[in-house]
């Protein structure tokens, strides 16, 4: 009873604006909204950039409405970029919450621009970073305030007393704001 005879609307929110609700009519499968089915649906919209949130619900008619939504995933044709819309709840008068709709934020942020150029970032930082936790290097952070080194060394040991004349303060040391 995971399926659905309801009527069901989607609204999709983008950074240019919305499609105002739609109902999904036709399905590429014969019967919509099966248990365990994935239905594929058209819906034509003007281009609303980088996708952020959906509304999907239901309007509560039909013997059965009740219905489990696993999740919603969209097909930018512009861009080629699924956008995924995770849900695993049911959209029930009587079951879960209550609630027959549901909004949904996107669920992979690196669609996202500015979420994906961070991550290119990260991974930059990364590749320039890496070497320094290789098995056997020993790192040193200076401390401004007590003006020595703190080492972490490869064997798991801290020293954190700040020895001034370690003998590697001068092999590598690292600028610490405190």
């Amino acid at each position: 009873n995971a399926g659905t005879e309801a009527d069901v609307y989607i609204s999709v929110y983008g950074e240019r604006g919305d499609t105002g609700s739609r109902q999904l009519l036709r399905s590429q499968k014969s019967k919509k909204f099966l248990k365990g089915q994935t239905d594929v649906f058209a819906v034509e919209a003007v281009y609303l950039g980088c996708l952020y949130k959906i509304v999907i619900g239901h309007n509560g008619l039909g013997s059965g409405n009740g219905w489990f939504l696993d999740k919603v995933v969209i097909k930018d044709p512009i861009t080629d970029l699924d956008y995924t819309f995770l849900c695993h709840r049911w959209l029930d008068q009587g079951l879960d919450d209550g609630n027959i709709s549901r909004e949904l934020p996107v669920t992979d942020a690196s669609m996202l621009p500015g979420r994906r150029e961070l991550e290119l970032k990260r991974e930059k930082t990364w590749a320039a970073e890496k070497w320094k936790f290789r098995k056997g290097i020993t790192l040193q952070f200076y401390n401004r305030v007590t003006h020595g080194f703190i080492c972490l060394y490869p064997d798991s040991r801290v020293d954190a007393l700040g020895d001034k004349k370690n003998k590697y303060g001068k092999v590598f040391s690292m600028w610490m704001c405190a």
